[in-house]
């Protein structure tokens, strides 16, 4: 087996893995939920945390003092 078909075949394979758990995650309300909520907690977490970030990396950038 060649380098590509393996990289080929590793990608169907993670596609197909990811593919079968959406469709028990969309088709169970239970773990629906779960992922929902899991979904809000991780937004709410990361994107206050980039903006504050990337707004403090803008500041020191444009030579600003405190």
């Amino acid at each position: 087996m060649t380098k590509t078909t393996a990289h080929t075949v590793a990608n169907v394979v993670l596609a197909s893995a990811g593919l079968a758990a959406a469709f028990v995650i969309l088709t169970n309300p239970p773990l629906r939920r779960l992922a929902l909520q899991a979904t809000r907690w991780w937004l709410g977490a990361s994107v206050p945390a980039y903006l504050f970030d990337e707004t403090r990396r803008a500041w020191v950038e444009s030579g600003q003092a405190a």
